[in-house]
């Protein structure tokens, strides 16, 4: 199950307007899950490697509406967004692992996975896939996909 984004205003005339997209998002990808759930629960031949190959499309496209919405936030706050200032913020801000790692560059770097994982990663992306290690080589198998151990993350 997807945790659904929290909202906290700081300022009553500061509204959060991009959290209730993602809210929907959210919400839809869900469903989406629960019905193949309840496919591998009740169609005999829908095993869980079915399950895995239909599912990370989904958690997929969730990393990246997490990933825009984290970027839009950026641009919120700094009124431009370029790649510095995204590297800066998402190594900055958020919970950090024991080796000073943000879950956010977790988030943008299985976002960048998943969009990207056919026509090759980038530097930054594969560092911190690396760092969480994550797979992300050629030709892997579902259950090595780095979405879902990401996930578990």
């Amino acid at each position: 199950m997807l945790k659904k984004p929290k909202s906290e205003l700081t300022h009553y005339l500061q509204i959060d307007y991009r959290i209730s997209s993602l809210n929907k998002i959210t919400i839809g990808l869900n469903e989406s899950v629960d019905e193949l759930k309840h496919r591998n629960k009740t169609v005999g031949w829908y095993d869980g490697i079915w399950l895995l190959e239909d599912s990370e499309p989904i958690y997929g496209l969730f990393f990246i509406s997490l990933q825009n919405y984290i970027y839009g936030s950026i641009k919120d706050r700094t009124g431009t967004l370029n790649t510095k200032n995204k590297v800066s913020f998402v190594k900055k801000y958020g919970p950090k692992d024991a080796h000073d790692r943000s879950l956010i560059e977790l988030i943008v770097s299985l976002a960048n996975y998943y969009k990207h994982k056919d026509d090759g990663l980038n530097d930054f992306t594969k560092e911190v896939l690396n760092h969480f290690n994550l797979n992300h080589g050629e030709d892997l198998y579902i259950r090595d996909s780095p979405i879902f151990d990401g996930l578990d993350i």
